[in-house]
């Protein structure tokens, strides 16, 4: 049955063509209904994509490797292979020319001139036609952006502030001091990041002055190239009230980067800016999954405590890898457990977004950077088994959300939880979705997690979507969910013919829809 549910699928597809034109000014609800694919733009794809062998790229070195819109654009295809329906690429304006210490302006990160783009990246042309492509695929593009500082090459002490576009006065920027607490908000949010290699010039979010250029700056980014949401970096180093008028100007949906595991300080900026990167989630996500000594609790705790003290987290955007953090193939080398926090990321709370080349279970840790290699270096392999659970994964939340509007408006609820398990309840009473996570591994054996509080009544027909297999609830109420990795005469595997020890439930989809 998975060409009448692609059929279905398209079908949508080339509803929201129709609507989508040059802009959508997508609010959060839209957002909350799409799956992004971030983008490294240097290293996802070299020059036009039409280069089979691309030079060594400096990874080491950090430098420039040759990623540009135009190859964005020419792997739509690959990132829709995997049924994704927006993407978020870095920042694209001008950065500091030089080549420093600690490398080149790669990440788009160390910005001098707002009002003109990087040309490593591309043309304005380059980046239009790009804009204009992801449009016409009925899929949504979110900016990266930086509102905290500007790069400088050279000492703190002889910054020459003419080199900035707009702030080119020392009146915009805090005086010198280096960030140096996690904790202290003044210090946080007005000294500087960087070193004396490239200073991070801190500017003064707090006056009217640099807010209404920042205001006129946005307006016209998100005008001039049909920009449909917003990412902003270092979120947490910005005073959080500077985010209200901000995003109102944009007039976009727009989320933040605010790298901190404590919900309390987190959802400050969620309460100014409409959402957040949900750090809180992944830092216990990921000690929980990397091993079957991973703390369930924890995990659960975090959930609860999201919920408790942020507003609508469902708006946050549900992430296990970025350019930021250690790559989870760098944390352990396991199959199944690397699926189970990739299907948490799915089908949890908030938009789910996938970093390239998580699909290829690209390796890399922080230091050095080699969570950033080039993508092209794994050959964009279609048929990687976490490339088609990507794909199966996104094309189901797509359907569940089609047969239920509201159904990201549910709030997770944990419905079960023991040392090595956890099962979340998702959507509302008749369209609810069960998704359950275990981090024994691909060396489990196998054993049964009978489950309540499920919503569904006994004797309902329910559908296992990754194995298409079928169960029902029994006599009792209980939803008794047949756990394994290794294969067993009587066990089940998935579509790309792997094992699995991820188990979806399912009683949301009409009969035939996804399995035969």
């Amino acid at each position: 049955m998975a060409a009448s549910v692609n059929a279905r699928l398209l079908t949508l597809a080339f509803f929201t063509l129709s609507l989508l034109g040059t802009s959508l000014a997508a609010t959060a609800a839209e957002w909350r209904s799409r799956s992004i694919y971030q983008i490294l733009t240097d290293r996802f794809v070299y020059g036009d994509g039409s280069d089979d062998s691309p030079p060594e790229c400096g990874v080491l070195d950090g430098l420039y490797c040759g990623g540009t819109w135009g190859g964005i654009k020419s792997k739509l295809d690959y990132i829709q292979g995997m049924n994704f329906d927006a993407i978020w690429i870095s920042p694209v304006v001008a950065q500091l020319p030089q080549s420093t210490g600690d490398g080149e302006a790669y990440t788009a990160y160390w910005q001098q001139d707002l009002y003109a783009l990087n040309p490593h990246f591309g043309t304005e042309e380059g980046l239009k036609e790009l804009i204009a492509e992801v449009h016409q695929r009925g899929m949504l593009l979110m900016l990266d952006i930086v509102v905290n500082h500007m790069g400088y090459a050279g000492d703190v002490s002889s910054v020459d502030y003419t080199v900035f576009n707009p702030f080119n006065d020392q009146k915009y920027f805090h005086d010198y001091c280096a960030v140096s607490s996690s904790t202290n908000t003044t210090n946080m949010e007005e000294c500087w990041l960087g070193d004396d290699i490239v200073p991070l010039v801190d500017l003064r979010t707090e006056d009217e002055d640099v807010q209404n250029m920042f205001g006129e700056w946005i307006s016209g980014m998100v005008s001039n190239y049909s920009i449909d949401g917003l990412r902003i970096d270092t979120s947490i180093n910005v005073d959080p009230p500077f985010f209200v008028d901000f995003v109102d100007t944009a007039g976009v949906f727009a989320t933040g980067e605010v790298m901190i595991g404590d919900t309390s300080v987190a959802c400050q900026w969620a309460d100014t800016i409409g959402s957040i990167l949900n750090y809180p989630i992944y830092y216990t996500l990921t000690r929980a999954f990397q091993s079957s000594e991973g703390s369930i609790d924890d995990l659960v705790e975090t959930i609860n405590s999201v919920k408790s003290n942020c507003p609508n987290s469902t708006s946050f955007g549900s992430f296990s890898e970025n350019h930021d953090v250690a790559r989870f193939a760098s944390l352990t080398d396991d199959l199944a457990l690397a699926k189970n926090i990739v299907a948490y990321t799915i089908l949890a709370d908030g938009i789910p977004i996938i970093f390239q080349g998580q699909e290829q279970r690209q390796w890399g840790e922080m230091d050095p950077y080699y969570n950033r290699a080039p993508l092209w270096d794994t050959g964009y392999n279609t048929s990687a088994p976490l490339y088609e659970h990507i794909g199966t994964l996104n094309q189901f939340r797509q359907q569940a959300i089609s047969v239920d509007s509201d159904y990201t408006d549910y709030m997770a609820e944990v419905i079960y939880q023991d040392l090595h398990s956890l099962a979340m309840r998702k959507g509302f009473t008749g369209s609810q979705v069960v998704t359950v996570l275990n981090n024994n591994g691909q060396n489990a054996e196998y054993f049964e997690l009978p489950i309540s509080g499920h919503g569904y009544t006994p004797g309902t027909p329910l559908t296992e979507v990754l194995t298409c297999t079928n169960l029902s609830v029994d006599a009792g109420g209980l939803l008794n969910v047949e756990m394994f990795a290794a294969y067993h005469g009587l066990h089940y595997r998935n579509r790309s013919g792997t094992i699995s020890d991820i188990r979806f439930r399912a009683n949301a989809l009409p009969e035939g829809s996804w399995c035969g």
